[in-house]
């Protein structure tokens, strides 16, 4: 006969997992709109409380607060369309075509930041030449001392 005390604690090796893996916890858009207000009202003592309490990270703060301000969470009690999938915590993947209108977005930024510079420089330079030029012609008007 067996008896409970008969039982081992299963091995590693036997395929039983002896903890479940932890799944990742998914927030709505309103509880985020909600934590970031109130947070932001929290006065300075009591903003790490809330955070501690709530069980979050300031990194979620920061990351609700960036996505709220640009307009991907909406309206708090609204279905809202996010950049993640519902549940998953990844973005969505962005076409070749996406990636490469960004690219080049960036690339003609940083080209019209150069061509502005360039066009600064080119106007320092003229008006420098011009009063060298100024310079010179009044100095070639003044007549030398003479030496005695």
């Amino acid at each position: 006969m067996s008896t409970s005390s008969d039982k081992q604690p299963a091995a590693a090796g036997d395929g039983v997992d002896p903890a479940p893996k932890p799944s990742r916890r998914a927030f709505s858009p309103a509880y985020k709109l909600a934590m970031v207000a109130a947070y932001e009202s929290a006065p300075n003592g009591e903003k790490g409380a809330l955070l501690r309490r709530e069980g979050l990270y300031s990194s979620h703060i920061i990351e609700w607060t960036r996505a709220r301000d640009a307009g991907l969470l909406g309206k708090p009690g609204r279905d809202i369309e996010s950049s993640t999938p519902a549940g998953t915590g990844r973005p969505k993947r962005k076409s070749s075509e996406q990636l490469e209108l960004e690219k080049l977005r960036r690339q003609n930024e940083k080209l019209q930041a150069d061509l502005k510079k360039t066009r600064m420089a080119l106007d320092i330079m003229g008006k420098a030449h011009a009063l060298l030029e100024e310079l010179s012609e009044s100095a070639d008007d003044q007549i030398p001392p003479k030496k005695s």
